[in-house]
């Protein structure tokens, strides 16, 4: 029985060892029975120095209350994704995010164990960018602008619906009241925020965006609302996002990616204008133009809990739909020659356009990344191309497979029959954007509802 109860740890410890993970594991006495390679690494320190012995006794910095593992003993109770920073044996600050359980035997606490990852890497850079961030913003005792560099001019289109959007945007952008934007990814949505800021009356002030998705969400929360010091171990007194845009524009990028919590302390600074550091008593009135986006449609994004409702109903005072590439199938060929233009004066080269074939496969292609897609395509393009025009040898690999063959004697050119194609197309694509909402549909196509209802009905749709 012992051997087959050696063979089982021996496994077990195998396994642990194997895993990417940092494990510790203490006994109730808060000796350390367990400890992998990857948390010796985390740590800085050997497996031989925290093997055996108590747990304070290698990370002086730590006590009773500050220790996830010695709280999980004491408590008996799990303790899920918490951050912890603390000094080894040599001097070395580490921070982690910790998840703690504890172990029972037939019913009897017999130590703890921790999964640890370790952020302090992720936290310096994030702390950086707010320093960076910080430092750009007072110059020579002025608040100067941050990042915003394009303005209305710079968007692009031939599409009545779009120009439309980007006359009302420029109208809007006056106010201070809250705008959200929503568009697939690569339609441009910082582009469009950014000439919002600079026809503003804040287009003098600062400028400040953060995508909410690149950020881990115990730091999201410390580089939005500033920290206080003693807030958590190693905290330092440091503004947020919101203190360093005070009389400019913050844009939240992926807002749907915020933690739940953290969408309820947004909603609270965007009804009262003033905010709280992490740890701190103390509230500070800003004075910030909040912008948000997102990728996905805000309905969609409530109905599957990635967006609170009644901070959507806050943002949802301004509303700004970014049309996909393939919805506004005149402006592909329009960017491709502005695309063309711009990598003739950067590579030096003389290319003057698309050729017949080309065309033909961008106009098919349904440009799912959008105008960046496009524009990074026209980039390959322009790097490989030897001739006077684009040609279907220029194409990308993804897009050489639907290049059509030449035109021949046999191919149709009735207009009727090719019309017909492409509205039912397009009805097709505007159905899937809109996820089967008639009249969300009915607007994108930019004809009556009913009309559309017809239609669907008429082509069996």
């Amino acid at each position: 029985m012992n051997s087959v109860s050696n063979v089982t740890e021996e496994i077990l410890s195998a396994i642990l060892k194997c895993i990417d993970e940092a494990i510790h594991v203490v006994n109730t006495e808060g000796i350390t029975i367990f400890y992998n390679e990857v948390a010796a690494r985390h740590d800085g320190l050997e497996i031989s120095e925290v093997i055996g012995k108590p747990l304070l006794s290698v990370f002086p910095s730590l006590n009773d209350q500050s220790s996830t593992l010695l709280k999980v003993i004491e408590t008996q109770k799990p303790i899920y994704n918490e951050t912890q920073s603390f000094v080894n044996l040599h001097g070395r600050k580490i921070d982690t995010v910790n998840t703690t359980l504890p172990i029972f035997v037939q019913g009897d606490l017999i130590g703890a164990v921790e999964i640890a990852k370790d952020y302090s890497r992720i936290k310096q850079l994030s702390e950086r960018l707010v320093e960076i961030q910080k430092g750009l913003r007072i110059k020579n005792g002025k608040a100067v602008k941050q990042q915003a560099s394009y303005t209305f001019s710079d968007v692009l289109t031939t599409n009545k619906q779009f120009m439309m959007v980007k006359k009302k945007a420029e109208k809007l952008a006056k106010s201070d009241s809250p705008i959200l934007v929503y568009g697939e990814s690569g339609t441009g949505k910082e582009l469009f925020v950014q000439s919002i800021h600079n026809a503003s009356k804040r287009a003098e002030g600062p400028f400040i965006a953060q995508n909410c998705a690149a950020i881990p969400e115990n730091l999201l929360e410390g580089i939005l609302f500033g920290t206080s010091k003693g807030s958590y171990t190693g905290a330092m007194d440091r503004p947020g996002l919101f203190e360093l845009a005070n009389g400019g524009t913050l844009f939240l990028d992926e807002l749907n990616s915020m933690p739940f919590d953290l969408q309820a302390k947004l909603l609270r600074v965007l009804e009262d204008g003033a905010v709280r550091r992490v740890g701190s008593t103390n509230v500070t009135s800003v004075n910030v133009r909040v912008i948000s986006a997102m990728n996905v449609y805000p309905v969609k994004a409530m109905e599957e809990n990635q967006l609170r409702t009644d901070l959507f109903y806050r943002l949802n005072v301004l509303t700004f739909e970014l049309i996909p590439l393939r919805q506004r199938k005149e402006d592909i060929l329009y960017l491709s020659d502005v695309f063309i233009s711009q990598y003739n004066h950067e590579l030096r080269k003389h290319v003057t356009g698309l050729d017949k074939n080309t065309e033909a496969v961008f106009l098919t292609h349904q440009w799912p990344g959008n105008v960046r897609e496009l524009k990074h395509t026209i980039e390959y393009m322009m790097n490989v191309c030897e001739g006077e025009m684009l040609a279907a040898h220029d194409l990308p690999m993804m897009l050489k497979n639907i290049a059509p063959e030449p035109v021949s004697s046999t191919t149709s050119l009735v207009l009727r029959e090719n019309l017909k194609e492409l509205e039912v197309q397009l009805i097709k694509d505007a159905l899937e954007a809109s996820g089967g909402n008639i009249q969300q549909a009915a607007i994108l196509l930019d004809i009556p509802r009913q009309t559309l209802q017809y239609k669907i009905k008429k082509m069996n749709i």
